[in-house]
Formats: structure tokens, sequence, C-alpha cells
């Protein structure tokens, strides 16, 4: 006997989820009521709804609240999808916001099938993903203190001379500086004390992400791709920890999207035009992978270090590695012999270098995934 599904769409806040009901066929979506944030006042609301011969299905969109209540479903037994707010079917001319509607709104999409549920990632995941993050707030924090002392002094016509600063020589330089006020040789210190703070948070964070490798279950994975050029920990563990598992996308130009590394397009009969990259995706790995795609202006080489992080690796990942060399850096030479910008060029070495990452990860975990692209041509 078939059971019957009753589609429920939850608009969750930290302190109310307005809960929706959508039962399967035509018939219309009716308004539950609203129910306190906590999985207590879930479970009861939960087991108001459960009937003999009728299946719940739970949907909610991806928020400040995390995935507790995603997994908290699943562990019961309940299906449930967490869905992307920016891919939510939304009406031109609909002004009128509020939860209960919003809960209808889900509970109906999802009905239709017209909703896309996201990755969730593992709690030891997300755990590794938070450490990444942490690490990306504090070079945020260290280049803001370090742009707030050089505007200081910028103001106060002290102006350095060196070629590149924060190195032995730029220090030295500014413990000699004396400001001429006593309150502005407190901000000074102060600023100095900032940088040195953030300076020491961002160190410790990133041993700390190089501690937790060692037992991550996509370690394997993390090592292959440290054998690209320009690709190390902190790079390779950013991707890995933001996307999870690679080898989940069946085409590389499925990543590149993911990654908000696809130009723009507006084609409308015979006219075609491109813009820039869309920007849609995930930003940090977007801008891990244009770091390193910076690495390719270089002609194709093995470095000690390289060789060294390559030793484990099998010849596939080998092979992998140095075609990325030769087809990216022979890239860089022909968009720049068409006077292309920089800045565009390793934009577009970036776009290809994640076709190369989805590869050495789809060789790891997928190898089939690898053969089946390269015996068919076409899905080039």
């Amino acid at each position: 006997m078939n059971k019957k599904v009753h589609y429920i769409g939850l608009d969750v806040h930290k302190e109310t989820i307005a809960v929706a009901i959508a039962p399967a066929g035509d018939t219309e979506v009716r308004n539950y009521g609203i129910i306190g944030g906590t999985l207590d006042a879930l479970d009861k609301g939960i087991k108001k709804l459960q009937q003999p011969g009728v299946e719940l299905r739970f949907v909610y969109e991806a928020g400040p609240c995390g995935y507790v209540i995603y997994r908290h479903l699943e562990k019961k037994g309940l299906r449930c999808e967490v869905v992307a707010p920016s891919l939510i079917p939304k009406k031109a001319s609909d002004r009128v916001k509020t939860d209960r509607r919003d809960a209808q709104q889900l509970a109906r999409l999802y009905r239709a099938g017209e909703l896309t549920a996201i990755y969730v990632p593992e709690e030891e995941d997300e755990a590794l993903r938070d450490l990444v993050r942490a690490r990306q707030a504090a070079v945020m924090d260290q280049r803001k203190a370090r742009q707030r002392l050089k505007g200081f002094l910028l103001r106060l016509g002290f102006r350095y001379s060196g070629k590149s600063s924060w190195n032995d020589a730029h220090q030295r330089y500014l413990a000699r500086l004396t400001m001429p006020r006593p309150q502005q040789q407190i901000v000074f210190q102060e600023y100095l004390e900032a940088i040195t703070v953030e300076t020491q948070r961002l160190e410790r964070l990133s041993r700390a992400m190089e501690n937790a490798l060692p037992g991550w279950k996509w370690e394997p994975v993390v090592r292959a791709l440290m054998s690209l050029r320009g690709v190390q920990t902190i790079v390779a563990m950013t991707l890995v920890a933001e996307a999870g598992d690679l080898s989940r996308f069946e085409d590389p130009r499925q990543l590149m999207a993911y990654f908000g590394l696809t130009p723009c397009e507006h084609t409308s009969s015979d006219k075609r035009w491109q813009g820039s990259i869309t920007k849609c995706g995930n930003g940090a790995c977007r801008r891990v992978l244009t770091e390193a795609a910076w690495q390719y202006r270089l002609p194709p080489k093995v470095s000690p270090q390289l060789r060294q992080r390559q030793e484990k690796q099998p010849k596939a990942v080998r092979d992998i590695s140095w075609k990325a060399q030769q087809r990216l850096h022979q890239r860089y030479k022909t968009l720049s012999a068409h006077r292309k910008k920089t800045v565009l060029v390793v934009t577009a070495l970036a776009r290809e270098l994640t076709g190369f990452v989805w590869a050495i990860a789809c060789q790891v975990q997928a190898p089939d995934k690898v053969k089946k692209r390269q015996a068919n041509p076409r899905a080039r």
C-alpha cells in the first residue's frame, strides 16, 4: 500500500518556526501555524502531524540556524531537504512577505518539485569548514588592521620607500618611527599591537588546519590536490571543506559554476554577449583558485617542493598535474598575446584549473568518471 505524502514547509527562525502542509495532489496548501524554534517544540508538532498511512517530507531554507533541524529529522528517520534561498522561484509582483506565506510557498514548490536541495556536509566536515572560515576571517582582520596603520601613517606624512611591506625591513622601519604628538604615538602603538594580535591568531588557525588534516576522511583527496602547482595545504583544504565531495559533480563545468567562475551570458536570436564571471558561487574557493592560478604564468616545472608533495601520489595524478602546467601556461601565453588584461587571464586560468581539480578528485574517488569523460570527447 502506497503511503500518502504530506509536504511540510518550515520557515525557520531563531525563536519560531512557521509550518505549512501541502498534501500530495491538487489540494490547497494549508497553514498549520507557528511553533517554537526549539527541537522539543518541533517534535511535538511532528507528533501531531503524523498519521497512519501518511509520509511526512520536510523542507526549509538554508540560513543562520544551520543544519540542526535537518540532522535531527534525519536521525528520526524523516526525510528532510535544505534548499538554497537564492534558487527559490519568486514572482516579481509578489511584494507581501510573511512567515506564513513563506512556509506555504516552500510546501507548494516542494510538492511541485521546483526546489533545488543543497549539499549538507557531515558534522566533521562542517567543523573543518568552520575552521577554514575562521582562518579566512583572520586574514581579512589582519588586512584591515594593516590598512588602518598604513592610512594613519600616510596621513601624517610617513612614506615607506621599500619595495614590499610587512617584511623584516619594513618592521625595522616601523620600530624607528616616532609620532609628532603623544596621543598619536598611543594610536600608533595600538595599531601595531592589533596587527601583532591578528598575525598571531592567523598563525594559530593555520597550524590548527594543518593539524586537523591527518585522519580526516578527505585527506587522500587533499593530498592528491596538493600535487597541483600552487595548491598547498591551505588551498586544498579550503576547496574540499567548502565544496565537500567534489566527485558529486557530474561534469567539471558544474563545479566551475558552483565556484562562480563561469562567464555571465545573454543570448538572443543570433546575438550572443558574454561578460565577467558570475561570482554566484562559493567565494572562498574562487579566491584560493585565483591565487593558485597566478603560479601558471611561469613555465612548466616540477620544483623540489612540488616533487615532494607528489611522491606518494599515483602516476595518473602526477600526469594530470603536469598536463595542467602545460595547458594553463600555454593558455596564459595565448591570452596575453591577444593583449588581455592579466587579471582576466588569471581568472580564465582559475576556471580551467577547476577542471583539473575535478579530475584529480574523481581520480581518487571515482576513476570511472574520468575514464568516461576521456572516452567522450564531446563532453569536453
